[in-house]
C-alpha cells in the first residue's frame, strides 16, 4: 500500500512538473552580436581570409514552433581590403585599395536541425541553418596624401562623363542574400549562445569601388596649379609602385564587371530567451 502511494505522489508531481513546463511558451529571442567581417572581389579574388574587420549586430527572433523562426538583424561591420596584400603580379601593380562601413538590415528564417527548448537540458543544443534577404549601404573610400576621399562621388572610372554616358553612377545602397550556418547553446532558461557564419551574396560590383574598365580621359587630370585630381590620382594608383608609369590605358580591363562582390560575418551572439504562459490544459 504504501509503494503504491509513493507511485502515485512522484507520478503526479512528475505530471506537474511537465505540465508547469509545457505551459511556458518560447516566444523568441532578442540578442547581440559581436565578431568579424571580410570582403571578397576584386582586390581579394581568390577569396583570402587574412583582413578581417570587426562586425556588431543586433537581432530579433521570432519563434514558430521548436524547429523554425523569423529573425530580424542589424549590423554595423567594416570592410577593407588592398593589391598590397595579393601575390598576383598585375593587382601588385594596380595598387588599388578600399575601405567601407557597412550598415546592414535582414529578415532571415532559421530552421533547426534538433528540437530546441530552453530550460530542457535534454533540447538545449542544435545547429541550424539561416537564408535570408537584406539591404545594406557603403561608402568606399581611401586615402591620398594623408586626406579621406569617398570614391563614389569620384567618379573613378569615368562614370556619368559625357564620354561615357553608358556608364551610370552606382548606388550607395544594395541588397544582400544571408546564406549560413549555426550553432545554438541553451546556457539556462533565460540565455542563449550562438555562433553563426553567413556568407552575403550582394547586387553590387561596386562595393570596393572597382568594377571595369579604365577610363583614363573622363574628367580633367590636373588642377589650375598643375597637380593632379583627386580624381586622376585614385583612379590609377599604378604610379606609385616605383616606376611613375601608369597602367591605366583607356579600355585596359580594371576589374572583373560579371563577378558581383561579397561579404561573411562569423558572430557570437548572447540572446535572451522572450516567454510567454499558458495554462497547460487536462489532456
Amino acid at each position: 500500500m504504501k509503494k503504491i502511494f509513493l507511485a502515485i505522489f512522484f507520478g503526479s508531481f512528475l505530471s506537474s512538473s511537465i505540465a508547469q513546463i509545457d505551459g511556458v511558451i518560447q516566444e523568441g529571442e532578442f540578442g547581440v552580436t559581436v565578431g568579424a567581417a571580410h570582403y571578397f572581389g576584386d582586390l581579394n579574388t581568390n577569396a583570402a581570409l587574412n583582413r578581417p574587420k570587426p562586425a556588431l549586430g543586433l537581432f530579433f527572433r521570432k519563434q514558430f514552433g521548436e524547429y523554425i523562426a523569423l529573425r530580424l538583424g542589424m549590423h554595423y561591420a567594416q570592410l577593407g581590403y588592398s593589391d598590397r596584400y595579393s601575390k598576383n603580379e598585375f593587382q601588385q601593380r594596380r595598387n588599388l585599395s578600399f575601405n567601407s562601413n557597412i550598415w546592414e538590415a535582414t529578415l532571415q528564417g532559421d530552421f533547426n536541425f534538433m528540437r530546441f527548448v530552453p530550460g530542457m537540458p535534454e533540447f538545449g543544443f542544435t545547429p541550424y541553418v539561416t537564408l535570408g534577404v537584406g539591404v545594406f549601404n557603403y561608402d568606399p573610400y581611401a586615402y591620398w596624401q594623408g586626406t579621406k576621399y569617398y570614391l563614389r562621388p569620384l567618379h573613378t572610372e569615368g562614370q556619368s562623363s559625357p564620354l561615357y554616358p553608358e556608364l551610370k553612377p552606382y548606388s550607395a545602397m544594395a541588397f544582400c542574400l544571408p546564406l549560413g550556418m549555426g550553432i545554438k547553446y541553451n546556457i539556462n532558461p533565460n540565455i542563449n549562445l550562438s555562433f553563426e557564419v553567413a556568407y552575403r551574396f550582394t547586387s553590387t560590383d561596386y562595393l570596393d569601388d572597382v568594377s571595369s574598365y579604365y577610363s583614363p580621359d573622363a574628367f580633367a587630370s590636373t588642377l589650375p596649379d598643375g597637380s593632379p585630381t583627386p580624381w586622376y590620382a585614385l583612379q590609377d594608383r599604378s604610379y606609385e609602385t616605383g616606376d611613375g608609369i601608369r597602367i591605366g590605358t583607356k579600355g585596359r580591363q580594371r576589374g572583373y564587371r560579371n563577378q558581383r562582390d561579397a561579404y561573411v560575418i562569423a558572430e557570437v551572439g548572447l540572446s535572451f530567451t522572450l516567454t510567454s504562459y499558458r495554462c497547460p490544459t487536462s489532456k
